[in-house]
C-alpha cells in the first residue's frame, strides 16, 4: 500500500502535493495541529483549457485548468495541482462574504523584504483591484506594530506569506513574523508564496508551514501568481 509522504517529505508547493503516491489530488493540507484531511469535488474545476500557465517542476501535474471561481473571459490558466492548492482558500473566503469591511489578503512578509519582493507582491495584487494589508503602509509612526497587525490579522479574509531567504532569517530568530505566522497557521487561512528559496530550506526552520501546500515563483511567475491569487479573494 502506498505510504505518504507528507509526514517525511511534506507536499511542499502544488505540483509536489500532487507527486504523493498515497493522497495524489485529494492533499488539502496540514491544519494546525498537524493533521491532514482529504476532499474531492468536481465543482473546483471548470473545462481545461490547452495552454500553459507558466513553469512547473518536481514532477507534478502540468496540464492547464480553470477553476470554477475563474470569470468567463480570464485569461488566467492553473495547473490541476494549483486549483487543488488554492480550493480550500477560496471556500473560506466565500465562508467570510458577508463579514464587513474585510481586506482581501493580509501580506507576511520580512522586514527586509518591504522595499522589494513584498512590494513587487503588493503592488501587482493592487494593480489588480485586490485590497491588501501590509505594513509598510497601514502601521503609522509611533502605534504599536503586534497590536496593528493583530487587528489587519483579525480583518483579511486570507493570508500569504512570502517565503524568501530573509524571511527563513527572521523565523530562526523568532520575530515578528514568526507571530504572524503562528496566528495565520492557527486560523488555517495562510498560503505560503515561496520566493528565491526552496521548500526544503524552510522545513529547516519552521515544519509546520513547510508543510502547507502552497505556490513558488520557481513554477510560475510572480504577476501570474498575483493574478490567481486575485482570482482567488474576488467574489
Amino acid at each position: 500500500m502506498a505510504r505518504c509522504t507528507a509526514p517525511v517529505n511534506g507536499h511542499r508547493t502544488a505540483s509536489g502535493a500532487a507527486d504523493c503516491p498515497a493522497c495524489g489530488g485529494r492533499y488539502r493540507g496540514y491544519s494546525s495541529y498537524g493533521s491532514y484531511s482529504s476532499y474531492s469535488s468536481p465543482s473546483y474545476y471548470s473545462s481545461p483549457v490547452s495552454s500553459g500557465g507558466g513553469r512547473t517542476s518536481g514532477g507534478g501535474s502540468s496540464s492547464s485548468t480553470k477553476p470554477r471561481w475563474s470569470r468567463a473571459g480570464s485569461s488566467v490558466v492553473y495547473t490541476d495541482a494549483q486549483v487543488r492548492t488554492l480550493t480550500p482558500f477560496r471556500e473560506s473566503v466565500e465562508e467570510r462574504a458577508s463579514l464587513p469591511d474585510l481586506r482581501d489578503i493580509f501580506l507576511c512578509h520580512a522586514w527586509d523584504d518591504r522595499r522589494g519582493a513584498a512590494k513587487e507582491l503588493h503592488d501587482l495584487l493592487e494593480s489588480l483591484g485586490v485590497s491588501v494589508w501590509f505594513s509598510e503602509k497601514d502601521v503609522a509612526l509611533g502605534t504599536g506594530l503586534l497590536r496593528e497587525i493583530d487587528k489587519g490579522l483579525a480583518k483579511s479574509r486570507v493570508g500569504i506569506v512570502l517565503v524568501t531567504p530573509a524571511l527563513l532569517r527572521r523565523l530562526e530568530g523568532e520575530g515578528i513574523a514568526d507571530k504572524e505566522l503562528s496566528v495565520l497557521l492557527a486560523r488555517d487561512l495562510l498560503v505560503p508564496i515561496v520566493h528565491d528559496t526552496t521548500y526544503d530550506a524552510l522545513r529547516e526552520v519552521s515544519p509546520m508551514l513547510a508543510s502547507r501546500s502552497g505556490l513558488s515563483t520557481a513554477e510560475d511567475t510572480m504577476a501570474n501568481l498575483a493574478a490567481k491569487l486575485a482570482e482567488l479573494v474576488t467574489l
